[in-house]
């Protein structure tokens, strides 16, 4: 049947339903159950009340089966017209695929021993003016699986498994921060100077004030405003956003995880970062070894080190007293960044990282010995000033997680940042001079540790992209809602 055909046979449904003096979109629902509950509970000639979206339809004559879905799970319904009566199994005919349903009755098994509810009464919760997609068998175009992220989840039991997976890493990492004695918070979205990371901002303006705002990069500068402040163990689950190329791990608006610990170096946040992700493998899948992508990954320690100086050097030839133009140069002779006039030290450095993610096995590895002036926020070695107390953490070649030895020297961080500004040669990117001052207020030494929520979910879940894992990725309007809305 043409959609055109399904969409006006719907909207007749709907009329003579409404002609009837029938309600199709309650305001109040019928006090109910679950659907797990009344399978865990389940007892024959137990009377239920359940609601649901009706997700197949099998008419036999005077009798029909329904599938019912609710968030927990998948029932059966029997509906028998000597059951519902005459007026009743007539309201029943007009009930579509998709339509939302409260059914009362009891609970049984079929000859076959499928759980079902033999209905005895039942109402039109919501009326349905749309079908599920391609005869309720998924969405196979993975763009309108993100548009029509509502479909996916009605139609895809996978993709709500992974959602709820999602939910469970969270709630584990909360748990685990929290028992270590961490303290979680919340620092401002809207900044008036871009800090934090080296990403270009998203731009906003508050009315009230006529002032510029800037959507956070990260809220690395304000959480250690806390640890002067005496808040010596902080972490917050934060929305960032980075005004920046989208890829399979990189969406504009992301999810990332801050820990900041006084009286630690990198060190201890590598500990730290291993025993928190192998602690929630355990709490969301049971286990320490799973798949990824058809890789198989062991999270079981140790965890191998490699050296980004030491990898740079044997791939590349590059040293860290390097200047940007040597590296560059370094990197074309490799036949790398052909394209590229003139970089800054983090623009190679992005290259040289992209290079190396490709080549890291399916051990987590910690990268460590990150050159200093790649570095602005982390405190310098002291044997060997090039070279900085950081690490990245690479598992199955996704970048998890990146962490510091804290810079607390107030007058080397201003050197840097102008150094950084310079660089950058960007007008607009100002000197978070507050930061300053709160350094030279004293920040005890400590270590800082990010994680990306979003990849770290793709791990755990089996996902290829970073849109899979994010319930509404941001996507390119479609052609016919810009022409509706004028967008040019």
């Amino acid at each position: 049947m043409e959609l055109n055909e399904i969409l006006r046979q719907r909207r007749e449904s709907l009329s003579s339903l409404r002609a009837k003096g029938i309600s199709l979109y309650t305001a109040k629902v019928p006090t109910h159950i679950f659907i797990k509950e009344a399978r865990d509970r389940f007892q024959e000639g137990r009377k239920a009340s359940l609601c649901g979206r009706v997700m197949a339809k099998r008419l036999h004559g005077k009798a029909a089966f329904l599938d019912l879905r609710d968030s927990t799970g998948k029932l059966q319904a029997y509906f028998k017209a000597d059951i519902l009566g005459e007026q009743n199994w007539a309201i029943f005919q007009e009930v579509d695929i998709a339509d939302i349903l409260a059914v009362g009755g009891e609970l049984f098994k079929t000859h076959t021993g499928e759980l079902s509810i033999k209905v005895e009464e039942f109402v039109i919760l919501t009326k349905s003016l749309q079908p599920l997609p391609e005869k309720w068998h998924g969405l196979k175009d993975t763009d309108l699986r993100y548009r029509k992220r509502y479909l996916d989840l009605i139609v895809n039991e996978e993709l709500r498994r992974v959602f709820k997976q999602r939910t469970q890493i969270i709630q584990a990492i909360r748990k685990f921060l929290d028992n270590r004695g961490f303290q979680e918070v919340e620092t401002p979205m809207l900044h008036p100077i871009p800090g934090g990371a080296a990403g270009r901002p998203f731009k906003t303006t508050h009315n009230e004030y006529k002032l510029d705002l800037y959507l956070r990069i990260a809220p690395e500068l304000y959480l250690k405003r806390l640890l002067v402040g005496g808040l010596d163990r902080v972490y917050e689950l934060n929305r960032s956003f980075r005004n920046e190329g989208i890829s399979r791990v990189h969406n504009p608006e992301f999810t990332m995880l801050e820990v900041y610990c006084a009286y630690a170096d990198y060190e201890d946040m590598m500990q730290l970062v291993q025993d928190l992700i192998i602690n929630v493998a355990k709490k969301v899948l049971g286990r320490t070894d799973f798949t990824y992508q058809g890789k198989t990954i062991d999270l079981n320690p140790p965890w191998q080190r490699r050296s980004f100086e030491n990898l740079v050097k044997e791939k590349f030839g590059i040293l860290p007293e390097d200047q940007a133009e040597t590296m560059l140069k370094k990197l074309k002779e490799k036949g790398f960044a052909r394209e590229a006039t003139k970089l800054t030290r983090s623009q190679v450095a992005k290259v040289i990282e992209e290079v190396l993610e490709a080549e890291m096995d399916t051990r987590p590895t910690f990268v460590t010995d990150y050159f200093t002036d790649l570095c602005p926020l982390a405190k310098a070695k002291k044997d060997n000033p090039l070279i900085s107390e950081r690490f990245e953490l690479y598992i199955a070649g996704l970048e998890i997680a990146n962490a510091y030895s804290e810079l607390n020297d107030p007058l080397e961080q201003e050197e840097r940042f102008r150094k950084e500004l310079k660089e950058l040669q960007d007008d607009k990117r100002l000197l978070d001079e507050d930061y300053i001052l709160a350094l030279e207020h004293g920040m005890p030494p400590a270590g800082g540790l990010g994680v990306g929520i979003d990849r770290l979910v793709m791990l755990l879940t089996d996902q290829p992209s970073i849109r899979d894992v994010i319930l509404f990725p941001l996507l390119r309007p479609e052609p016919s809602l810009i022409k509706k809305t004028g967008q040019e």
